[in-house]
């Protein structure tokens, strides 16, 4: 048969037998490379459009040019709410819909092959697929797809079979996909197995975080793959980020560029880490903050005789450099709070809302656990601030290296302390010592970030393990905020004042002798009002300082601040600047 060129029929079975497994292959083939095809995919649907609508509709031009105008409009404006991030991605999508209905409305209008819009198509869909060739975002994207479409031997391989890939979405710095684990697993299953991720996935080390879903689903998570770490360089502080301390502070970024804040009212805060960790990088964030709060009054104990917080001094109410400072300091914060506790008693208040007339009183500690040795009564008051201290607005904030139970006073300060702040720690029990106990084992790895100023938070409103970076302020940054924001410091309030003036007397001493005890001080005390009268009314253009007043009146600091601002609300005193006060020209 072949002689006479007839080909035999089981040949010809055989060739048609092909004929669905080529199309198979084709088919899969251009699935595949979908995402390369779509600009000949978008002019080819382009030309079929502007011949149906040429053949049927060709009076409908004016409503697709207007569609077209429409589409493009709300591409460039909201165009971030269909993942388009940046100004020029939107730009591209919007120039892109722009030309594609106006060959469309063209093809409407002439027909599709009519002369030259073959042409201008094929011309300007070169151009313009060019971008979308060579567009990073897009690569990644298929990158992507084809690693997840292989998930589930991934997932058999890494110990999670049946899990499987919902939804994929690539960023700026990788990837991340939303995963439903198989029966009977959880998400700690899926934290335990990052390491035999990593190998899977084809990721560097360190690169893959797992939390959970803030949903009430159980058996679903979230992976997220960095390729390009969104804080390998340092975070410049953009300035102060509130204006009242009921506002969340900002304390840096999280890895997804999400802004870091919490709340510290009526909270109190522990910042822990190994030396070089970034501690002192996250204080200086929170005074950055702090300070521009005209409702919060700071004091400071620094036992490194102010080497951290003294660059802050103008801005500080107080601060405690000596143990013996840090012992008279917590003792009147407790004063102040038996004294606040007392007034809202008889006003019937539950707590104390913070104004700048009755602001609240934050006590920032640097390396908490040397007080324990140095300063054991200002560790004992330090206790009793932790538990009593919320409502009335008496906040302890505390940062040290290690906050073990000893090194924090063997009492109720760390329990007590809401907001958590971890950077890096060299050991992994040191996180559980931190954040709280059983925080290592839901995935809250302190041990494992690599940088200064990189830290885990955990608060009522962050109860997920996300890495985060703080703010820098380099030394000219907080010279010059604290110049800006110390003449705005607030002062103490009356009441606080009051329950601090009438702590001078012993509250042991028979009523007797306090009566003796006044009238034999009260000769001293006109001596030192007049005293500093006169230091007042002589004072020079720029004041008198602090250290002035106290040598020529005879009296500690407690009792000339607390003058100085009686004389001040009764108009009588204008402070010149920070620390330095002279009488008003018009009422001595």
């Amino acid at each position: 048969m072949r002689r006479y060129g007839v080909q035999p029929i089981a040949s010809i079975t055989d060739d048609l037998d092909f004929a669905p497994v080529i199309i198979v292959a084709m088919g899969r083939a251009l699935w595949r490379y979908r995402s390369e095809l779509a600009p000949v995919t978008l002019a080819t649907l382009c030309l079929l459009g502007g011949w149906i609508l040429h053949q049927a509709y060709p009076t409908w031009w004016p409503a697709v040019l207007a569609t077209t105008a429409l589409v493009a409009l709300l591409l460039t404006v909201w165009g971030r709410w269909v993942n388009l991030t940046r100004p020029i991605e939107r730009g591209y999508a919007a120039v892109t819909t722009a030309f594609t209905g106006g060959c469309l409305t063209a093809g409407t209008v002439f027909g599709p092959l009519s002369r030259p819009l073959p042409v201008v198509l094929s011309i300007g869909g070169v151009l313009l697929a060019l971008p979308w060739w060579a567009h990073r975002r897009r690569r990644a994207r298929v990158h992507v797809e084809r690693t997840l479409a292989a998930w589930p031997d991934i997932a058999d391989t890494v110990g999670l079979a049946g899990s499987r890939v919902q939804s994929a979405i690539v960023d700026l710095w990788g990837y991340r996909f939303r995963l439903a684990l198989g029966r009977g697993q959880t998400v700690e299953d899926a934290i335990n197995r990052i390491p035999n991720l990593e190998s899977a996935l084809g990721s560097r080390r360190g690169a893959i975080r797992v939390q959970p879903v803030p949903t009430k689903h159980a058996n679903r998570a979230d992976v997220r793959v960095i390729e390009t770490d969104p804080h390998a360089d340092a975070i410049a502080w953009p300035g102060p980020s509130i204006t009242s301390i009921t506002q969340p502070v900002k304390l840096g970024l999280f890895e997804d560029g999400s802004p870091v804040r919490v709340s510290l009212l009526r909270r109190h805060a522990l910042i822990g880490g190994i030396a070089g960790a970034g501690k002192s990088g996250a204080v200086n964030v929170l005074l950055g903050d702090l300070t521009a709060c005209p409702d919060a009054i700071i004091w400071g104990v620094d036992l490194k005789r102010g080497m951290e917080l003294q660059p802050w001094a103008s801005c500080l109410d107080r601060l405690a450099t000596t143990p013996q400072e840090a012992d008279a300091l917590f003792a009147d914060a407790v004063t102040i709070l038996d004294g606040r506790a007392d007034h809202m008693t008889q006003q019937g208040h539950r707590t104390w809302e913070p104004t700048p007339d009755a602001p609240a009183l934050i006590l920032l500690v640097d390396e908490y656990a040397e007080l324990v040795d140095e300063a054991p009564e200002a560790v004992r008051h330090a206790d009793s601030i932790a538990r009593r201290g919320r409502a009335v607005a008496v906040q302890l904030v505390a940062a040290t290296q290690r906050p073990s139970q000893k090194a924090m006073g063997k009492g109720a300060v760390r329990s007590q302390m809401d907001v958590r702040i971890s950077c890096r720690v060299r050991e992994q029990r040191d996180v559980d010592l931190i954040l709280g106990q059983g925080m290592l084992k839901a995935g809250w790895h302190a041990h494992r970030l690599d940088a200064p100023g990189k830290f885990l938070i955990s608060a009522p409103e962050h109860d997920t393990p996300r890495r985060a970076r703080t703010y820098l302020l380099d030394d000219n940054d907080v010279q010059r905020t604290a110049t800006h924001h110390a003449p705005h410091r607030p002062h103490l309030d009356t009441i606080s004042a009051a329950a601090l003036e009438s702590a001078t007397i012993n509250p042991h001493t028979s009523t007797e002798a306090q009566t003796t005890g006044r009238h034999a001080r009260s000769q001293g005390t006109q001596d030192a009002e007049n005293a500093l009268t006169d230091a007042l009314e002589n004072a020079p253009a720029d004041g008198a300082s602090m250290d002035d007043l106290m040598r020529l009146t005879g009296m500690g600091r407690r009792w000339v601040y607390y003058r100085l601002d009686e004389l001040t609300r009764a108009d009588s005193v204008a402070q010149v600047s920070r620390g330095r006060w002279r009488a008003t020209p018009h009422n001595p």
